[in-house]
């Protein structure tokens, strides 16, 4: 996220503190899109950050975005599984770029190269997609080995 928003003046400290007020939300979609949303209501008080993160949402729905269960108020509450879910969603729907930056793609493929890429020179672990690669639990052992 931050990398994103470091085209403007904006930064993620705390993921669910800091995307309550609806601010960030919007300005992460007007960098992720390239379009400009409603400009955000400044104020302090629960319903300006209510209505804010429903610009957000209504972006997104007019993007045809599916958000499944997610209002204003999980938001703005700090729903955790929620805003997760928001934010996973957003990294879905507006692309990931791969390490190199020349490249843009889909967020299942960027997570399947990385997975690739974290796993090279283990013997016998050859991932080739989400199913059968990791049936074995040799893809999955690798990464955790990888990462300790």
């Amino acid at each position: 996220m931050n990398s994103h928003l470091s085209k403007v003046p904006c930064r993620v400290n705390d993921l669910y503190s800091d995307l309550r007020d609806g601010y960030v939300i919007t300005k992460l979609l007007e960098v992720l899109s390239g379009e400009q949303l409603p400009k955000p209501t400044r104020g302090r008080m629960r319903i300006h950050s209510l209505e804010n993160v429903d610009k957000a949402l209504q972006f997104l729905k007019e993007q045809r975005v599916h958000l499944e269960n997610v209002g204003s108020h999980d938001i703005v509450d700090g729903n955790h599984r929620l805003t997760l879910g928001l934010v996973w969603t957003i990294i879905l729907r507006f692309q990931i770029e791969t390490e190199d930056n020349r490249e843009t793609r889909s967020a299942k493929d960027a997570l399947l190269l990385w997975c690739q890429m974290k796993t090279a020179g283990y013997p016998e672990v050859n991932i080739l997609n989400f199913t059968t690669s990791w049936r074995d639990g040799l893809a999955f052992s690798a990464l955790i080995h990888r990462h300790r």
